[in-house]
């Protein structure tokens, strides 16, 4: 698609966009003059350095004061930012961009300190890239897009760093703490990253392989701008307040008191304000915000508040209350899924050798899904429409579209998409066949199976005891015994998925950028998920190798939607044909919430920093209930729908 065509098509996606202000028609009162939006939180960030964070809590600041070279309309189509155009070498190796003249950065107070050129995200990539700066978010740079030099400049750096640490002048011949030699590392230069300005306002990004999602990273923090004098100037202090920082964004962080109150004013030199109707956002700080946002609204002190589980019956069954009430948006952000651990590293009393048998049963793992209620277990999470965020399949649905047709509609998904894994005659037959076979192989029953927890985590520990309750319920306890312990509150996944203690765990995987190759990153050689990789069984072993054989495959298509998504389809489909994965759920999202803003006005994209940003959203007089929401909802779904044919 050309640039021309590109925007055209994106002119008329924001045309739909706008169409949508009408949702929730029963709100009254949208934005005008002095429109000021307030709300609690709860957890206060430890850095205002949006260039080295990767916590959602951190990043939501940086989203709203700074912005990037794209990003998205209301349906998640990519839109011109701080650039207004681009385009990219045939086989999408190096992508071009055509930065907006004119763009300020301003200080805390709204003046003007310079212009936004292509030099800042020569900087961000310098900055980012230097293992002295302890970026969060570098690996942005080496997954997926991969930015020629990146990764080796920052591998240098890091042993520069180790001799530093150690206070060694060279590193020939030299050993760490531990008496390790430490591998030499050639130099490698900040400028051989391949971020270049070729003048002040056409900024190019070389990388090492065909990258056709290369777009969709562009919103990521560690992509963000930088003035580099103020960065050089601030050195070390560089985000640690609102003073040292700088914006170009559609707000100013005006007022930063740590856990009192942050305010986000409407940055008047902002390029785009005529999109800005929020003119103050203030955060305020309290520790209880979960307990009192409910009382707090209804003083009329803040206009969000979550609704705990324990408050929502009482106030859907309330006339007036229930008006204010609504869900949200499914979040496809986030996928769940239960792994089954091939190289089980935990104690003796739960039989690793015996669980070896068995995860390496096809019949076993299948025994396994085909009993899981999902949609029972479920309703401890969300107990009125579980349906909701319930997933077929690892790449949620209306993720990622491809060729006009979302990715979970591919020939091979499409059986996954319209189906449910729980049948209980399939499971009982599984496990018949899998006592049979695992019997004769030495296995002893019945077989232990260790489901740990997050006791931190809210229902985590219902939820496993409703799956305990399936499992053996269906398979019988003289076959399976879920064993469910609580894992450590803090550390829980180095703990507990990373060290391979847990024979079976619901784990999550978050999308980096719009492309399916994203979901399968978590099983792929190296992972740290379910450790298939290193199994010794031969049937794993040549599953596993079809598997990464198939990714490979797909990766290498660049210039074929269709294709890509195909073959991709066909790899995710394996480890779920074979039971290697049991897809589970997308995340609850915000829950249940009452709400003065209409959030499917607001950019939307599930990765990079969109669902964090307040730029197109309008204050309302009031919430809306649970069938304005509904119906806002269907209404969205269907402009989008719309809206990704038109810009296809």
């Amino acid at each position: 698609m050309t640039t021309t065509k590109r925007l055209a098509s994106l002119a008329l996606a924001g045309t739909f966009c706008l169409s949508l202000a009408a949702c929730g028609a029963d709100q009254s009162g949208s934005s005008g003059e002095g429109a000021v939006y307030r709300e609690l939180y709860s957890s206060e960030v430890s850095t205002l350095n949006y260039l080295t964070t990767s916590t959602t809590n951190e990043y939501a600041i940086g989203a709203n004061v700074v912005d990037c070279l794209v990003e998205y309309d209301c349906y998640g189509n990519v839109i011109p930012s701080l650039a207004e155009s681009w385009e990219s070498n045939e086989d999408m190796t190096e992508w071009t961009f055509h930065i907006r003249q004119g763009v300020k950065w301003v200080d805390k107070d709204g003046n003007e300190v310079a212009d936004v050129t292509a030099n800042d995200w020569v900087s961000t990539a310098h900055y980012v890239n230097d293992a002295h700066s302890d970026a969060g978010n570098q690996y942005m740079y080496s997954t997926g897009a991969v930015v020629k030099n990146a990764q080796a400049y920052y591998d240098y750096t890091a042993y520069l760093l180790t001799l530093e640490t150690l206070g060694i002048a060279t590193g020939e011949n030299a050993v760490d703490e531990d008496g390790e030699p430490i591998e030499v590392v050639d130099p490698v230069d900040a400028d051989s990253i391949g971020v270049t300005a070729v003048d002040d306002y056409t900024l190019v990004y070389t990388l090492e392989q065909p990258c056709p999602f290369f777009l969709s990273v562009l919103s990521y923090t560690s992509y963000m701008p930088v003035y580099g004098p103020f960065l050089e100037e601030c050195g070390d202090q560089f985000g640690l307040d609102n003073e040292n920082l700088l914006y170009n964004g559609a707000f100013i962080l005006s007022s930063y008191l740590p856990q009192q109150e942050r305010v986000l004013t409407k940055n008047q030199s902002y390029w785009d304000k005529d999109n800005v109707y929020l003119d103050e956002i203030r955060q305020i700080y309290n520790a209880e915000s979960i307990n009192v946002s409910v009382s707090m609204y209804q003083a009329g002190e803040v206009d969000f508040a979550s609704v705990p589980a324990d408050l929502l019956d009482a106030m859907l069954a309330d006339e007036e209350t229930a008006k204010l009430v609504h869900g949200s948006r499914p979040d496809v952000s986030f996928s769940y899924f239960f792994c089954f651990n091939f190289d089980p590293n935990f104690d003796e009393q739960y039989e690793p050798e015996n669980w070896k048998l068995a995860v390496n049963n096809e019949n076993f793992r299948q025994a396994v899904m085909a009993a899981l209620d999902r949609v029972k277990s479920l309703t401890v999470d969300e107990p009125y429409n579980p349906e909701t965020i319930l997933n077929n399949t690892i790449t949620p649905a209306n993720f990622a579209i491809g060729a006009g047709k979302d990715y979970t509609q591919y020939d091979a998904l499409l059986p996954y998409t319209e189906g449910d894994s729980f049948d209980e005659a399939k499971a009982i037959a599984y496990r018949d066949a899998a006592k049979e076979e695992l019997t004769a192989a030495g296995a002893t029953f019945p077989i232990k199976v260790l489901m740990p927890y997050n006791p931190s985590v809210s229902n985590w520990d219902k939820e496993c005891q409703v799956i305990e309750q399936q499992l053996e319920g269906v398979l019988g306890s003289d076959f399976i015994d879920i064993i469910v312990e609580a894992g450590p509150e803090s550390s829980f996944l180095s703990a507990v998925r990373r060290s391979g203690n847990y024979a079976l765990l619901k784990c999550n995987w978050g999308a980096d950028y719009a492309d399916p190759q994203t979901w399968s990153e978590p099983f792929t050689e190296g992972n740290s998920y379910n450790f298939w990789d290193l199994s010794e069984d031969p049937a794993t072993q040549a599953l596993f190798a079809e598997y990464e054989a198939q990714v490979e495959k797909a990766a290498a298509i660049y210039d074929d939607d269709e294709a890509r998504y195909t073959a991709f389809a066909e790899a995710e489909a394996m480890l779920i044909e074979h039971a290697v994965v049991v897809p589970y759920s997308i995340s609850i999202g915000n829950g249940y919430a009452i709400c003065d803003l209409n959030p499917l006005e607001g950019e939307y994209a599930p990765y990079g920093v969109a669902l964090q940003r307040y730029k197109y959203q309008k204050l309302y007089d009031t919430s809306m209930s649970m069938d304005e929401f509904q119906a806002a909802y269907e209404e969205w779904e269907a402009a989008r729908a719309e809206a990704i044919a038109a810009a296809d």
